[in-house]
């Protein structure tokens, strides 16, 4: 059963290109992993401190091993260091 993560971000004010660049950098090595199959960011055309990342896995044991690898945990600490309020992440699957 795949499974659909949505994750909202709020970038502190002047720290939404750095949020940009953080989720940019997350593309290519979240995608190399097995279990990835789409990773993608948005951004709201109004309002530069939100962005969205829409994300689709094999399932939750894929997810539970992109939560462990090194380049999530590095951008959870730029995350912790740059959003105005914590991340959401839903996680939805099909009917």
């Amino acid at each position: 059963m795949t499974v659909h993560l949505i994750a909202e971000f709020r970038a502190r004010q002047g720290q939404e290109d750095r949020l940009r660049t953080a989720l940019e950098a997350m593309i290519e090595p979240s995608l190399a992993e097995p279990g990835c199959l789409a990773y993608r960011p948005f951004a709201d055309p109004n309002d530069r401190a939100h962005m969205v990342l829409l994300e689709e896995w094999t399932g939750p044991d894929a997810i539970d091993v992109h939560f462990a690898t090194p380049h999530f945990e590095h951008v959870k600490g730029v995350l912790d260091r740059i959003l105005a309020e914590p991340l959401t992440i839903r996680r939805l699957v099909a009917e």
